[in-house]
């Protein structure tokens, strides 16, 4: 999937934002895919994307929920009955 940004270089999260509750909800699974990441990855960026661009954690972060790379869990799914 080719990736979107703005003419700032920012993520897409207008395209996240649909794939969770609220934009707490975002919040707190993109500091949780950070937490991931620095686990796979010893530096805090990666560089990737155009031009061989320096990309930050939390820009990766944003950009695989909103490429549904990562699901995110809703703790009220968990609690339906």
């Amino acid at each position: 999937m080719q990736r979107r940004y703005d003419e700032s270089g920012r993520p897409p999260i207008e395209e996240a934002l649909k794939r969770v509750s609220t934009k707490y909800e975002l919040v707190h699974a993109a500091a949780k895919r950070v937490k991931q990441l620095l686990k796979e990855y010893e530096e805090f960026i990666i560089r990737e994307g155009r031009k061989g661009e320096v990309k930050k954690l939390t820009f990766k972060a944003i950009e695989d929920i909103a490429e549904g790379r990562v699901r995110v869990i809703s703790l009220k799914s968990l609690f339906k009955s």
